[in-house]
């Protein structure tokens, strides 16, 4: 397929902007200006301001004789490049691939973008009306490449969108500053007569190498199309996304639904041939007042099961605001991994970590009650009960060694074990009573002492003595002294058994 380009040019861009925040200006003429070699220079103007003969790079003393009620604000610099990326984020709607040209510039990537508007002219009259309701003077240009899309959206006269195959011959009666050159290079070529591009496009490359340098032959090759120009764009669109454009605004609940549906059956079609599983998704809303509802899932494997992942994000659905309406619904899946299809047992009925409904029903939990409260461990080699689990990746993962099973454990283990006081005999004998959280329990049963070594390359604590205790009350504790008796040693509490 032949790419094809937009560039989009914000003529007015600092001063729209500063009418779309303050109305009243939109009839009077203003610039903004800022200082420069103890002169005040003007770097924006708009429209008004304009027709009365103010431009760009005049003093602003000259301007004012000019016009003296022309009015003016310092020029802060730092709005322009944060408004042109906000924009460019705002413009995902119309194309996956949008780049910021600075200062005053977006470029588009439509490729395979404009047939959902109906073609090309309906898809720039759209955008061009869009921006005119949002209060931006904009001038558009379409072509194969950037190059020419760009020059023509700056210099071009009557026609903005050029067919096919076409940008040599719409780049020839343009001037030379439309290839983007440095004003440097500019210079040269006027004051060799060289004003038009048709005038030396076509001349030795030799030549042109000697007397301008690479620069001008790679402008040349990049508008014609006969070198690839790389661009960033400002979001990077995820390899795992559909996108989804409305012809009308979605407002009803039944509306978003019917596109998640859509978007969830095309995603996990791709996913599926691919033998790929989602683990995390993102279901976007692009409203037309310009901002973004989004909503996101997770799960503990890899689906591509439409009607599981459409419950997942059911739960959450309420929480998205319509408001004036939805124009553009975006599906991303930021994390897949491998979903090969397994082998249904005929027989055996048994559900096992390897089911999948029981990883449904546990994505179905924690859409309910949120993700990370549920959690599975696996043994960890460590002599410390606290450091002997760890967390598992993922919920089939495999066991690498056995669970140590030849000591009792208590069903509730401390994170963290709390410091006791503890009345013992010595020097090895268990405690006749213990002191927490300020109620002193009376140990009534006590089996022990196990001794848990220091884990040496940690470098870091000394061995334990635990014991197994049980109180006047019948309610059994986990108990270990650290260090011998005779040095200095410290009680805690570490777990309570059911």
């Amino acid at each position: 397929m032949q790419k094809r380009f937009l560039t989009i040019w914000f003529r007015y861009l600092k001063t729209d902007w500063l009418t779309r925040r303050r109305p009243a200006l939109v009839h009077t003429p203003f610039v903004l200006a800022a200082p420069d070699h103890g002169r005040m220079i003007i770097t924006a103007v708009n429209i008004p301001a304009q027709k009365q003969g103010i431009n760009r790079d005049m003093v602003l003393a000259d301007a004012r004789a000019i016009y003296p009620s022309l009015q003016y604000m310092e020029d802060k610099q730092e709005p322009s490049g944060k408004l042109l990326q906000t924009i460019a984020a705002w413009c995902i709607r119309y194309s996956p691939w949008v780049v910021a040209d600075p200062p005053d510039g977006l470029i588009l990537d439509i490729t395979g973008c404009t047939h959902l508007w109906g073609g090309e002219t309906t898809y720039l009259t759209s955008i061009i009306n869009r921006f005119k309701l949002m209060g931006y003077t904009v001038r558009t240009g379409i072509a194969d490449t950037i190059g020419a899309s760009w020059a023509i959206a700056r210099f071009g006269k009557d026609n903005f969108i050029v067919e096919t195959g076409q940008q040599e011959q719409a780049l020839l009666d343009l001037p030379a500053s439309a290839l983007r050159l440095s004003p440097e290079i500019i210079e040269r070529l006027h004051k060799l007569g060289l004003r038009e591009t048709g005038s030396f496009i076509h001349m030795p490359r030799s030549a042109l190498r000697r007397r301008f340098g690479e620069e001008l032959l790679q402008r040349i090759d990049q508008a014609l199309g006969n070198k690839e120009e790389i661009t960033v764009p400002v979001l990077q669109p995820e390899p795992w996304q559909e996108r989804l454009p409305c012809l009308e605004p979605i407002t009803t609940r039944t509306g978003i639904e019917i596109a998640l549906q859509r978007l969830l059956e095309s995603l996990c079609k791709r996913l599926q041939l691919q033998q790929k599983g989602l683990r995390v998704a993102c279901f976007k809303c692009y409203r037309i007042d310009g901002k973004t509802q989004q909503i996101e899932t997770g799960t503990n494997r890899g689906s591509y099961k439409v009607s599981h992942l459409f419950k997942l994000f059911e739960l959450k659905l309420d929480t998205i605001e319509p408001d004036l309406g939805i124009e553009l619904f975006v599906l991303e899946a930021s994390k897949v991994e491998d979903a090969p299809a397994t082998q249904e047992n005929l027989w055996e009925g048994t559900c096992g970590l390897a089911d999948i409904k029981f990883s449904e029903l546990i994505d179905r939990i924690e859409g309910k009650i949120g993700a990370g409260h549920i959690h599975r461990y696996l043994p960890d080699e460590h002599y410390w009960p606290e450091r002997s689990v760890k967390p598992a990746v993922t919920l089939h993962e495999k066991i690498t060694m056995a669970w140590n099973t030849d000591r009792p454990r208590p069903v509730q283990l401390l994170s963290i074990p709390e410091p006791i006081q503890v009345t013992a005999p010595i020097p090895d004998y268990p405690p006749m009573n213990f002191r927490y959280k300020q109620k002193l329990h009376t140990v009534k049963k006590a089996d022990g002492p196990e001794r848990i070594e220091a884990e040496w390359w940690l470098q870091e604590g000394q061995h334990r003595d635990y014991y197994v205790v049980e109180d006047a009350e019948g309610q059994r504790y986990w108990l270990f002294r650290s260090g011998h008796y005779e040095e200095g040693h410290e009680w805690f509490i570490h777990g309570f058994f059911a």
